[in-house]
């Protein structure tokens, strides 16, 4: 079975996740992978942020970080998460989500809530996360974008 794999990024892959590129299109609504290694490093907001490259049959196709409070039950946010321009339309963003969204049940068990947002016009990531169970909260960060949880327990 060919299954995602889900690799944090190091002095190894760090390049493969640097290369991954979107539409044109598509560049305004997610933070590229190198503004985001950038915040792993000086972790604006929380007190852990990992970042972590999407594999299936050895190559690398998406990207997503997780930004955290260790040891919380609620402060658990996905972002960035983006598949490559190359392997969009193949059922990857779905799957890749599933995925992402186990891997955090099983590294922090803890977890009991998962947020992350959305930019207002991006209507088909809305439609992903919200056939997932994630639920609009009608609120907005400070860039405008809509927040929205998930439930696990």
């Amino acid at each position: 079975m060919n299954l995602i794999r889900i690799e944090p990024i190091d002095k190894n892959n760090w390049e493969e996740a640097h290369s991954i590129s979107l539409l044109k299109s598509q560049e305004k609504l997610v933070p590229s992978v190198i503004e985001s290694l950038a915040w792993a490093y000086i972790k604006p907001w929380d007190e852990a942020f990992d970042p972590y490259i999407l594999c299936k049959d050895d190559k690398t196709f998406g990207f997503f970080y997780l930004s955290y409070t260790p040891n919380s039950t609620n402060n658990y946010w996905i972002g960035g998460f983006q598949i490559d321009k190359e392997y969009q339309g193949m059922g990857l963003g779905i799957q890749s989500l599933k995925r992402i969204l186990e891997f955090i049940q099983e590294m922090h068990r803890q977890c009991e809530v998962i947020s992350l947002t959305i930019e207002k016009s991006n209507n088909h990531a809305r439609k992903l996360y919200e056939k997932l169970g994630f639920v609009n909260q009608d609120k907005e960060n400070q860039d405008g974008e809509i927040i929205y949880k998930l439930k696990l327990k």
